[in-house]
């Protein structure tokens, strides 16, 4: 995966520039308005022969009010900061392979346009309910230019539905929502499975999200979910990865998440950093996955499963909603990590309650 070229790469920024070693804090209290002071740290990658330019641009979050700003502030750079590894550096990274036992599946189909490794799916009505086999055919008609389907739970008939209605080389990243029930969900999708497809269909199945991140459970917990969705799973066929999926702070902060996944597999949203723009998303993420990746010690492949921008609400800082500045992010996304991304959501999520800004219904693009 191209991204995770990079990420070693970028690993030797990190020497240089100490706060990429570091997640950015969201903006949790109200700050004193002032200006919005904005700076830029330009990244030099090495990747064999190639060089590129990653600039990261974004507000200094010590000079930022998270009361609503005004959606046309220009980025005006007024800090760079660069680093030129050492020749035999550039050799290291360059030429080094992951080390990961796992790593989700590529596939070189044509047919998978839609610019981004996958894309998250949930199968309710606005009101709630939910939706019929015919109506999740209708949604997954709109959905074949991505590779991986992401669905988080199995209520709904989901899994048994989505099996029937996704193109014949999509593979689906199936979840265990809820972890006091991980038997009886294992049991459900190897039914579904049995009924309506195969285990190739199935590229991953999470347990848990977000658990650490809210609070819900601790890194010990984890492993133990962990431990026995790998135990039910063990004697069904299932040949793929198994992983839990946590913030990208979650993970820093809890590095033990790392030995537990076959894959480092978590969730960012630049809109929630509050200090950038929706033109530089991607390259938020990007160095996110730097900085998961070099807390988890190098070891493992990391993947983003879950990043997008909402299109309706109230400003975050300097993270404004709108159509415009979805369509920004969702493009800078597939630009720079697309391979390694599954972009957050196909659909509005009007059933759920407004949230945090108002935000939480309003992150679908592609309708």
């Amino acid at each position: 995966m191209l991204a995770n070229t990079i990420i070693k790469a970028l690993a030797l920024s990190a020497l240089a520039t100490t706060g990429l070693a570091q997640p950015i804090g969201h903006l949790h209290h109200q700050h004193e308005k002032r200006d919005v002071v904005v700076v830029t740290e330009t990244v030099v990658v090495y990747a064999g022969a190639q060089t590129s330019t990653v600039e990261y641009v974004h507000a200094d979050p010590t000079a930022v009010s998270v009361s609503s700003h005004d959606n046309s502030l220009q980025v005006a750079p007024t800090e760079t900061t660069s680093y030129t590894p050492s020749s035999t550096e550039s050799a290291t990274y360059s030429t080094s392979s992951t080390s990961s036992t796992a790593t989700p599946t590529s596939s070189s189909d044509s047919s998978f346009n839609g610019g981004s490794k996958g894309i998250t799916y949930s199968p309710y009505a606005s009101t709630g309910a939910c939706k019929s086999l015919s109506e999740v055919k209708s949604d997954l008609e709109k959905l074949t230019g991505y590779e991986f389907i992401r669905l988080y739970g199995v209520d709904c008939n989901q899994v048994e539905n989505v099996l029937q209605a996704k193109a014949d080389n999509q593979k689906l990243f199936l979840g265990i929502y809820y972890v006091d029930q991980i038997s009886a969900a294992v049991s459900q999708i190897s039914d579904a499975v049995s009924s309506y497809g195969s285990w190739d269909d199935i590229d991953t199945i999470s347990v848990g999200n977000e658990l650490v991140n809210s609070g819900s459970a601790d890194v010990s917990q984890i492993k133990s979910y962990i431990e026995e969705a790998k135990a039910a799973l063990k004697s069904t066929g299932f040949k793929g990865s198994i992983v839990s999926v946590d913030t990208h702070v979650a993970i820093i902060n809890n590095p033990g998440l790392c030995d537990l996944s076959d894959y480092i597999a978590f969730n960012a949203h630049a809109f929630w950093d509050g200090t950038v723009y929706p033109d530089q998303a991607g390259d938020w993420l990007l160095l996110q996955m730097q900085r998961v990746w070099s807390a988890c010690g190098g070891k493992k492949s990391v993947m983003c499963t879950e990043s997008g921008w909402p299109h309706e609400g109230s400003a975050y800082g300097v993270a404004v909603p709108s159509q415009e500045n979805q369509a920004k992010a969702i493009k800078s996304l597939k630009s720079v990590v697309g391979d390694d991304v599954i972009l957050f959501t196909a659909f509005d999520d009007l059933w759920k309650s407004p949230g945090s800004n108002g935000v939480e219904q309003f992150w679908g693009f592609t309708s």
